[in-house]
């Protein structure tokens, strides 16, 4: 029978440190608040419950939360007292009966179901709690997990350690699995008589101990513990998140020509055998299939980019931007919520807004689809192998035909039959001499000007 598990994620912090006006755990990493990645970790660890404890922006902190297939109750800590006590703020979840109690924080985001699995097997395996920590060289600050005969018998504060436990590099994380029937008989004993008048949640070590149960830690990857206080380690996380991603792509089959200048959004997709080159940026909802070719410096979010399909130098998809097979973005144009068919081409300096353009269409350059009016957004269609002229402006709402033709410089304010050429623009008209006219009359004017200063 699978052991049922529920989730305690503490996220009640005040962001002091972060300088913010809103909880740190609502800041992003990849695009996604960081309280989300740490939900997404849970869920891969084959927990749907989770007790969300929140503070400061409850309400936005829960909607963040959410993701689809787990079931989230938020719980108010009214008081900052401690780890042990922000644990209890769940007591109504806890006391539902649950196997496997996890603790783990809101502000870790890089966490995976690796460890937080090594955890619970570990409480399959017979401990009471355990406890995960991490290896590092730079231990100074941590608690140490002082471990012997395999069993955890204490996390010691580097301030009470001795010179022999400080030299100690099993570091304590913060994130724990309790055994649930269990845990509110130790959640509860725990005590705070120390300086700060706390209740921390380590303390369940020795006090688990002092009941005759089993105490074990488990490892996990110093990157994966990192924690966020900071706008700089936030930075950091960023750094560690993206680095991570990138290699994962490298390895499915994506070339990234300089992977460091290439950044990702938590759900960006690209298939195998695509090419991106450097400096671009993927936000929220990128889709990119096999075979295609991002160039540098181009912006995408949003947006589906299909199999053989060009986009860029400095190129920007926005949301609703959908490429055909081998379509072509070309440099300095943008396309937001338009469709191209298979080989069209919007080669450069051009706006596609609102529009669907037929299979191997061609854009001039410097088109425009003029799709606002003020107050409303209307659609320009494109039938196939039509021929946009540079520098046209298509006024929607405006269909052009399969295989018309539009003159350069043109104006387009009415439909367009198939195979028809439109001309929108006014008629030439020469004025022989008057260009010399033009010039006397600006340096008189300029003349003026200087005699009177």
């Amino acid at each position: 029978m699978e052991r049922t598990c529920l989730a305690v994620i503490l996220a009640a912090g005040d962001s002091t440190r972060m300088k913010s006006s809103k909880s740190k755990v609502l800041h992003p990493v990849a695009g996604r608040p960081m309280i989300a990645h740490v939900v997404e970790a849970v869920a891969s660890a084959g927990i749907s419950s989770v007790a969300l404890v929140v503070g400061r922006d409850a309400e936005d902190v829960a909607k963040a939360a959410s993701i689809a297939g787990v079931d989230i109750e938020s719980y108010l800590q009214k008081e900052r007292l401690g780890t042990g006590h922000a644990v209890l703020a769940a007591r109504e979840a806890i006391a539902k009966g649950y196997d496997d109690i996890l603790v783990t924080y809101g502000d870790v985001p890089l966490q995976t179901d690796g460890p937080l699995k090594a955890a619970r097997q570990g409480l399959a395996d017979g401990s009471d709690v355990v406890v995960i920590g991490f290896h590092t060289d730079r231990p100074t600050g941590y608690g140490r997990l002082l471990v012997k005969d395999g069993e955890l018998i204490a996390i010691r504060e580097e301030k009470d350690a001795t010179d022999a436990e400080r030299t100690v590099t099993w570091c304590n994380s913060g994130l724990m699995a309790i055994n649930g029937r269990k845990a509110l008989d130790l959640l509860s004993r725990i005590g705070n008589a120390n300086a700060k008048g706390e209740f921390y949640l380590t303390d369940l070590v020795e006090i688990a101990r002092s009941l005759g149960g089993r105490v074990t830690a488990v490892d996990a990857p110093e990157i994966e513990m990192t924690g966020c206080n900071t706008r700089a380690e936030l930075a950091v996380i960023e750094r560690f998140w993206q680095e991570r991603r990138r290699h994962q792509m490298m390895l499915s089959g994506v070339t990234m020509i300089a992977p460091e200048t290439v950044f990702l959004a938590y759900d960006t997709v690209i298939g195998q055998d695509a090419l991106i080159e450097p400096n671009v940026v993927f936000g929220p909802g990128a889709v990119i299939d096999s075979g295609a070719i991002i160039h540098a410096f181009s912006h995408i979010e949003g947006a589906h980019v299909s199999q053989g399909a060009t986009v860029g130098p400095f190129a920007r998809l926005r949301p609703g931007a959908d490429l055909g097979t081998g379509s072509k973005v070309g440099n300095f144009c943008e396309v937001k919520n338009g469709r191209l068919g298979e080989g069209a081409k919007v080669n450069h300096l051009t706006y596609i807004g609102d529009a669907v353009i037929g299979a191997g269409s061609n854009i001039g350059a410097g088109t425009i689809t003029c799709n606002y009016d003020g107050v409303n957004k209307s659609e320009t269609v494109i039938g196939e192998n039509a021929f946009i002229g540079s520098n046209s402006s298509l006024v929607a709402p405006v269909t052009i035909g399969d295989c018309a033709y539009i003159a350069s410089g043109s104006v387009i304010t009415v439909n367009v039959p198939a195979d028809a050429l439109a001309l929108g623009r006014a008629r030439q008209e020469n004025k022989p001499g008057r260009a010399t006219l033009l010039r006397e009359r600006a340096l008189a004017i300029k003349a003026a000007k200087k005699a009177k200063a």
